[in-house]
């Protein structure tokens, strides 16, 4: 009996057998601008980088898309009512122009920076977030990254390090505020996709909100901080997800590696590490949850004490 646990606990749920997808079916179109970190501080990089991205998402065709960019590639604010003086640009021109690129059936979703003030209009915080923006210029959906980098994305014990000179850890002097945790965005025509920004995804059993189950897991971020080896192996963390929850995962990244994974981890797409191009593909179906999506980290516990009855068994009999 122990002995088929242990095997069941090793075998996947059956997938899905294939099928043909209707060329109205919903697709996804992945965007890498491929515009590396040390760029950040040159002359116009806002501008064009966004140019870039809306060049690299096409057009419109027969069936809804889609249009997904990276973590934090929006460097101008997209939604109303900041003060006045924090905004660069006017937020509905900015949102009109990603908007362009959208057909009537499209949604894009992009990663940018919100802002949290107070009811003095006083800055507290700032979000870095995936905004949902539909063809008429709307926002209908905002997911905050919840798992923070420390020294990165906010400074830890800030009345204590900043007198000490360590705020030049971080970029500028605000902290980002980290979101409640996995959740997903209800986008029409796609139903709800799941959140993950940047190394959020590398949490096995946090990345789904198990009360409202999404249909597929977006996981944009910036790996051009990572050098050569990690990006391959955020890829790797990001397809273990899949195989885990039975949902396919969408990554967009500055500089690669962007890829669409199916639902048992397999790679469908990808675009490799320093080319600026998309990848527009059928959106991948989730699979049923899997015994990982239905019991977590339990499982875990449950394989050791499995395994640690057969090695007991066996060592019995052996006698």
């Amino acid at each position: 009996m122990a002995v088929a646990l242990a095997l069941l606990m090793l075998v996947p749920d059956p997938a899905p057998k294939p099928v043909t997808v209707a060329a109205t079916a919903p697709r996804v179109r992945v965007v890498q601008p491929n515009f590396p970190q040390e760029a950040v501080r040159s002359p116009g990089y806002d501008e064009r980088l966004l140019d870039r991205q809306i060049e690299l998402s096409g057009t419109p065709g027969p069936a809804p898309r889609l249009v997904v960019w990276p973590e934090g590639t929006v460097n101008f604010y997209l939604e109303d009512g900041y003060p006045f003086d924090w905004y660069q640009a006017s937020p509905s021109l900015m949102r009109a122009r990603i908007a362009s690129v959208l057909g009537p059936r499209d949604v894009a979703l992009v990663g940018g920076t919100a802002l949290n003030f107070g009811r003095d209009r006083q800055l507290q915080g700032a979000g870095n977030s995936v905004f949902a923006l539909t063809p008429d210029t709307r926002i209908i959906g905002r997911y905050d990254k919840a798992h923070l980098v420390p020294g990165g994305e906010y400074l830890p014990m800030r009345s204590i390090l900043q007198p000490l000179g360590l705020s030049r850890l971080v970029m500028g002097d605000i902290d980002f505020a980290p979101g409640p945790g996995p959740a997903a965005i209800t986008l029409p025509g796609y139903g709800s996709v799941g959140m993950q920004i940047c190394y959020e995804i590398i949490f096995s059993g946090q990345v789904v909100d198990r009360a409202h189950r999404p249909a597929v897991l977006f996981n944009p971020s910036n790996d051009a901080w990572f050098g050569t080896w990690g990006p391959p192996q955020h890829l790797a963390q990001a397809r273990l997800r899949a195989t885990e929850e039975g949902l396919p995962i969408l990554r967009a990244t500055p500089t690669g590696i962007s890829a669409v994974i199916d639902a048992a981890g397999a790679l469908v797409a990808t675009i490799p590490a320093n080319r600026a191009d998309a990848i527009e593909v059928p959106l991948p179906a989730p699979h049923a949850p899997t015994l990982f999506a239905r019991i977590g980290n339990w499982m875990a516990l449950l394989a050791i004490v499995l395994l640690s009855a057969l090695a007991i068994a066996i060592r019995r009999r052996a006698r």
